[in-house]
């Protein structure tokens, strides 16, 4: 009787740590994980954005919004940022009204996006030193990821979500980075991660702002004498 009241604890422990194991950690890692369990090995595989909300559970906003961002923040991707952008428009202003979960409209929850790509947006984004970076992250400042903070993040992050649905050269890769940089923040409940992408993607949109169109009279200048 002793011998089973002392092995039953011992095996929910050992259940537990296996779980644990089992648990991808990383932001890139989870995101692997989800696209890999629900497509299997079929290399065609397309997945829609309700789908992959519903896989990413109780942090479904930072991740979602993670996988949307990838695409937009690395070079010689294409037709992918044009897919993703208005979804994470939806989603920052989802963040800002308040919401617990994202919620999307059919148009939007149907939109189907293909697993292969976003595989391949994955791998090339930890080459190109986004693991790295996320092995940073890190719980600290976790007040600025709670109810409130999220609704200021959300908030501020329409602005360089909306410079992504802009086809303009310099309108996307640097957003995008500051968007990832926030969404990882928010999977790992790093709010240096938050401030600093926030940074990135305002002051960026800022300087197309006020130095776009003098770049641009100024080619017009050179272009016309």
């Amino acid at each position: 009787m002793s011998r089973q009241q002392t092995t039953e604890p011992d095996m929910a422990m050992t259940d537990a740590m296996s779980a644990d194991d089992a648990t991808p950690r990383g932001a890139l890692a989870k995101i692997e994980h989800i696209l890999r369990t629900q497509s299997g090995d079929d290399p065609a595989a397309e997945m829609t954005l309700g789908e992959l909300s519903d896989a990413m559970e109780e942090r479904a906003f930072g991740l979602l919004i993670l996988i949307l961002a990838l695409p937009c923040c690395l070079p010689f991707v294409y037709l992918l940022p044009q897919l993703v952008a208005l979804p994470m428009v939806v989603l920052a202003w989802q963040m800002a009204m308040g919401r617990r979960a994202p919620w999307l409209p059919d148009a939007l929850r149907n939109r189907k996006l293909p697993v292969a790509g976003l595989l391949d947006v994955v791998d090339r984004t930890r080459r190109y030193g986004g693991g790295f970076v996320e092995r940073l992250a890190h719980p600290r400042m976790v007040g600025l990821t709670g109810d409130r903070g999220t609704r200021a993040i959300g908030a501020l992050m329409v602005v360089p979500c909306l410079s992504i649905l802009v086809p303009l050269p310099l309108t996307n890769t640097v957003p995008g980075f500051g968007v990832s940089l926030v969404a990882v923040g928010l999977i790992e409940r790093d709010g240096l991660f938050v401030i600093g992408g926030l940074v990135i993607g305002l002051a960026w949109v800022l300087l197309l702002a006020v130095g776009g169109p003098a770049l641009i009279y100024y080619l017009v200048g050179l272009m016309a004498g």
